[in-house]
């Protein structure tokens, strides 16, 4: 499996600490990208913090998303101030880390 459309996004997005904005299963969500990987399946992930809009959950917090369902992103000009509590720097998901906080 290859990179993601949006693995310049996503790697520029981490290392200026800007959230980003995208669609995800339907609905625009912000995020604060944290740590962005491949898992044991060749599955690109993005765990992230998700700070408004929509989730099928109902809920804000920590995500895990896999790359190949998001639909558009951009990055934003609001920055990440820092890691949110319960941030794992060497999250147990990602076999291999392509960039994170």
């Amino acid at each position: 499996m290859g990179l993601p459309r949006f693995h310049e996004t996503l790697v520029s997005a981490i290392a200026h600490r800007r959230t980003l904005q995208l669609r995800y299963h339907g609905l625009v969500r912000t995020v604060e990208p944290h740590v962005y990987g491949i898992d044991r399946h060749g599955h690109t992930l993005l765990r992230c913090y998700q700070t408004a809009g929509g989730s099928l959950s109902g809920k804000l917090g920590w995500k895990l998303l896999r790359t190949d369902e998001i639909r558009s992103m951009r990055a934003t000009s609001i920055p990440i101030e820092g890691p949110r509590p319960g941030y794992e720097p060497e999250d147990p998901v990602m076999e291999t880390i392509l960039a994170r906080l």
